[in-house]
């Protein structure tokens, strides 16, 4: 393995949020899965053995020379509520890896054992939903949505117990370790947590740092830092919209200070269309973090971090949270506005009205539609618009269909959307071979559907690997139609529509 050189800057700054922690050992490492296109960022090779140096490494067994594993310390909102200090109960960063672009990145495990912020917890993680993380970090990643990475899965060797649904049927499950990478791993719980600690000159510390160290071209700037926190949570939420991806769980502790898609637990990516979706069974009954929520959700994030953040300047008069409020006005500003460009180039238009929009979630909602083929075909409705009828369109559209629509007085809403979207395409001048090129490049052919991941871990159970195998080559070109997407261009079976894993998860792993 190519030598690795380590910076732990942080580690050695914020002593007050950051524990030096060791991994726990594990009996017998293997290599399950592993991103070249991630290990790239760091400068290292693919394994040549599964079971060699990188399996002891990332599962946490040996630490190369610069490593010097820590936890953080963070707090947050849980489901509305503030659930006071929590922490990397099941994370450590085994260091800050500088690359050859000088580039600094942490190297994080995720199931590597207890930490001081294990609380109850053992630390561990088990294979499906290692496999889960690591599978959905790197889709999100070809997609184009910001995000997190995944280096690499690890089975440990060991069992694990977990209550999948906390119905008091715990089962021992094989042990998992996923490696991730990113910038940064800092979330609005660090900086909320030193807030409600009062500890006004660790929270000024830590912006200052976040701001020199990610976000230099601001030049130490709050006002300019926190506006443009605003405005990247707002482009990132578009991005889950445009994709269908439903997070399940947006705690502020699960927001990215950089704007990143962090901590991918009881997500999902939308098979029937349904605004009102959450993959999470914690959440089925409020559904706070559904599909349709997580624009209100996020905004509502940024106030806590707001509220964190204002102790900054309580000492300058009455007016001292403007900035803080014109910056979320602005994510506002840049969500609305992103979220009708997006939708507008999902339907190959140069533009789309708040009525045509609205007019076309009416009529997605009345029938059982699949919404990435929904969009998919699209372009094959535009590509014919000027000779297709109303009728013609919903032929091309069918294949996306679970149950077709049964509307009041044989009025069809989706038909009706129809009829108005034709007409707009009429005006639209642009030359058709572009448009639908740009529809299919927002559009993804495929997506990592919550049952395929269940099939590869059936496969996996029985020492086959081939669906696993098939995913990660499709994943890694959602855009293009070749024999691994082709193959998995399919709606959500009947099975899996009850089946654990498939249409709801836990945040148990």
């Amino acid at each position: 393995m190519r030598p690795l050189k380590f910076d732990n800057r942080f580690l050695n700054t914020f002593p007050d949020i950051a524990t030096r922690v060791h991994a726990t050992h594990v009996k017998n490492p293997e290599m399950l899965i592993w991103s070249e296109e991630a290990a790239a960022l760091i400068g290292l090779d693919k394994p040549k053995d599964p079971h060699g140096i990188e399996a002891q490494i990332f599962a946490g067994n040996q630490l190369v020379d610069g490593m010097q594993p820590y936890a953080t310390r963070y707090g947050g909102h849980q489901f509305g509520t503030w659930a006071g200090q929590l922490g990397d109960g099941r994370a450590l960063i085994l260091g800050e890896s500088i690359n050859g672009r000088h580039e600094r990145l942490e190297v994080q495990l995720k199931g590597a054992g207890q930490t001081p912020y294990s609380r109850r917890g053992d630390g561990r993680a088990v294979l499906r939903s290692s496999l889960r993380e690591f599978l959905c970090s790197e889709a999100m990643f070809h997609l184009g949505v910001p995000t997190t990475r995944a280096l690499c899965c690890v089975l440990t060797g060991d069992k694990v117990e977990r209550d999948m649904f906390y119905d008091g049927h715990p089962r021992l499950e094989p042990g998992a370790i996923t490696t991730r990478v990113a910038t940064t791993f800092l979330r609005f719980g660090h900086f909320q947590v030193l807030a409600a600690d009062r500890n006004v000159e660790q929270l000024k510390q830590l912006v200052t740092y976040t701001i020199n160290t990610y976000y230099p071209e601001l030049m130490g700037d709050r006002v300019k830092w926190f506006k443009e926190l605003c405005r990247r949570t707002a482009a990132l939420v578009v991005e889950w919209m445009r994709v269908g991806f439903v997070h399940g769980v947006m705690n502020t502790d699960n927001l990215s200070v950089l704007g990143l898609t962090i901590d991918y637990g009881p997500y999902g990516l939308m098979d029937i269309y349904d605004p009102d979706w959450t993959p999470n069974t914690t959440d089925e009954q409020n559904r706070r973090y559904r599909f349709g929520q997580q624009a209100a959700v996020a905004l509502w994030n940024l106030q806590r971090m707001a509220d964190a953040l204002a102790l900054l300047t309580v000492d300058q008069g009455e007016n001292h949270t403007q900035w803080l409020r014109e910056g979320l006005e602005y994510y506002a500003d840049v969500y609305n506005a992103g979220y009708v460009e997006m939708m507008a180039r999902k339907i190959g238009l140069p533009t789309a009205s708040v009525d045509l929009l609205t007019k076309l979630d009416n009529g997605m909602r009345a029938a059982e539609i699949d919404m990435t083929m929904f969009f998919r075909q699209m372009a094959e409705v535009r590509e014919s618009e000027p000779t297709m009828t109303t009728k013609q369109a919903l032929g091309v559209l069918a294949l996306a269909f679970y149950k077709w629509p049964q509307p009041a007085n044989n009025t069809d809403p989706l038909e009706l959307w129809l009829k108005d979207y034709l007409e707009e395409c009429k005006r639209d001048t642009r030359p058709v071979t572009e448009i639908v090129k740009d529809m299919n490049a927002v559009n993804p052919y495929f997506i990592l559907r919550n049952y395929l991941v269940q099939e590869a871990l059936d496969g996996l159970e029985k020492g086959d690997r081939k669906r696993l195998d098939q995913i990660w080559r499709a994943l890694r070109t959602p855009y293009e139609i070749n024999s691994d997407t082709r193959a998995l261009y399919k709606k959500m079976p009947d099975w899996a529509r009850t089946r654990a894993g498939c249409s709801a998860l836990s945040c148990s792993s």
